[in-house]
């Protein structure tokens, strides 16, 4: 799986003449020649039925805000290593490692995936079956029972845990998608701690529209303001009950509690924060919009709203759902810098000569850097056009960076840790300027730039098909 950068990161581009010549020279330095190509990874799409889309080459992606980071902190060792852990395949079984699916794959960057669809196991975009027999056939119970994939952003404000509120603890539930839903090896205390304390430290955005209590503040409009008088207004015919004594605004629009709406079962209150990039709506993702919503609500319980009243309430939730840029553009280099705040837990994992961390840190990277290379197309046998020079050595880099995490991770196997810390020390001189510079100058041809990427994609497309058709 691609790895979707985490930090929207400015990044300059440097003029097209000096700079292959000052990469080359640092690359040629480093002892990596421009024409070294990565070894290919196994297509992923084996492990996965035809049709599957994981939308794992997008060029934007979702924004994930970290609660320490927002406070003026910094993100710790622990949230770190689960950062990586949530990243990487080898968490979870062996069918999830073939296909490159992670954690991640459902959840990126902390927010849902909606094009995420497994034929036989979704249901529509965006909804996932936790219990069948591809990723593990001992918890399949033969119904295709998918539910949407939810954001886990804020996540530890919203207890209890999965769609139907099966679980309290957070690392229990972690603990649970991990062995029973992938198939995966009980992860160890420390990885498991790792990746609560990420998933913990990921924050709803932030929206504008909400005062610390949940209320509108004074940027709201007429018509949300009436929505929010009518979002708290009883019910005609069960005045015990409102939409706001379920997601109660000064608790993240949460109860904390599972209710019957007649929609098959108790489910969990879901929070509103946020909500506007969290469609599919329900626990089966039944509904698109605020308005399928809306009337589904209205019919059930006979509240008799108006137009006009269904319209103030849609602004009404479409103004606590928002939040400050959802989504930016990806760049080569900003998705190297999220690699390398992943390659950091190195500095203490080999300083306490920590195989399992090393290990994982290694086999995650490997992947992700081949994923970098392929957005920077092989050249064909004999291409001379433009940017050609360019690709080839902005794979070089890569190439280099996979090679010395290679190396790193057989020298710490064989107990030469202080060799391993001087392998780190090149990869982080490498990634320092010329790697970030190579991929910089080669972005206009490569699969970052939005219009070579849906060229690609139409190119994969028609290629597969046939093949498709042919099963």
């Amino acid at each position: 799986m691609s790895l979707k950068a985490k930090v929207h990161r400015p990044e300059g581009r440097p003029g097209r003449g000096a700079a292959p010549l000052a990469a080359t020279a640092v690359l040629t330095l480093l002892g990596v020649c421009s024409d070294a190509h990565p070894t290919p990874l196994a297509d992923a799409s084996a492990a996965l039925p035809p049709g599957s889309e994981l939308d794992d080459d997008a060029v934007d992606s979702p924004r994930e805000v970290f609660h320490s980071e927002a406070t003026h902190g910094r993100k710790s060792y622990l949230s770190r290593l689960g950062n990586l852990a949530f990243n990487s395949p080898y968490t979870l079984g062996d069918v999830a490692r073939k296909a490159h699916v992670s954690c991640a794959t459902c959840h990126v960057n902390g927010a849902s995936n909606p094009r995420l669809f497994i034929p036989g196991l979704s249901t529509r975009p965006g909804t996932f079956d936790t219990t069948n027999a591809l990723f593990n056939p001992k918890t399949d119970n033969a119904v295709l029972d998918a539910v949407t994939i939810p954001s886990l952003r804020g996540a530890r404000f919203l207890a209890p845990y999965g769609h139907d509120g099966r679980s309290n603890s957070l690392r229990d539930f972690v603990r649970n998608v991990i062995v029973n839903e992938f198939a995966g090896p009980a992860p160890s205390q420390q990885i498991l701690d790792a990746i609560v304390i990420y998933i913990e430290d990921i924050d709803f955005l932030p929206n504008p529209m909400l005062d610390a209590g949940g209320r509108l503040t004074p940027r709201a409009s007429a018509a949300q303001l009436r929505g929010e008088a009518l979002f708290a207004r009883p019910f005609p015919h069960q005045p015990q009950l409102s939409c706001a004594s379920c997601h109660t605004p000064s608790a993240a629009f949460v109860d904390h509690r599972q209710h019957d709406v007649g929609s098959g079962g108790l489910y969990k209150t879901p929070t509103l924060i946020n909500a506007n990039f969290n469609a599919p709506y329900f626990h089966d993702g039944r509904f698109d919009t605020y308005a399928q919503v809306l009337d589904y609500f209205d019919h059930t319980f006979a509240l008799g709203l108006t137009p006009a009243e269904r319209d103030d309430l849609r602004a009404y939730l479409a103004a606590i759902g928002d939040g400050v840029h959802p989504e930016y553009h990806l760049t080569g280099a900003n998705v190297l810098g999220d690699l390398n705040d992943l390659a950091s837990v190195l500095d203490i994992a080999i300083a306490q000569h920590d195989n399992e961390v090393i290990t994982l840190v290694v086999s995650t990277l490997r992947d992700q850097l081949q994923d970098l290379a392929n957005r920077y197309p092989d050249p064909a046998a004999g291409e001379a056009g433009a940017g050609a020079h360019e690709r080839t050595l902005a794979r070089a880099a890569v190439t280099a960076l996979r090679e010395i995490l290679q190396r790193l991770g057989r020298d710490a196997a064989s107990g030469h840790f202080t060799t391993a810390a001087d392998d780190y020390l090149t990869y982080r001189k490498l990634t320092v300027a010329a790697a970030p510079l190579a991929l910089q100058t080669a972005e206009p041809w490569s699969l970052f730039d939005p219009t070579l990427h849906a060229a690609h994609a139409a190119a994969r497309t028609a290629a597969v098909a046939p093949a498709a058709q042919a099963r």
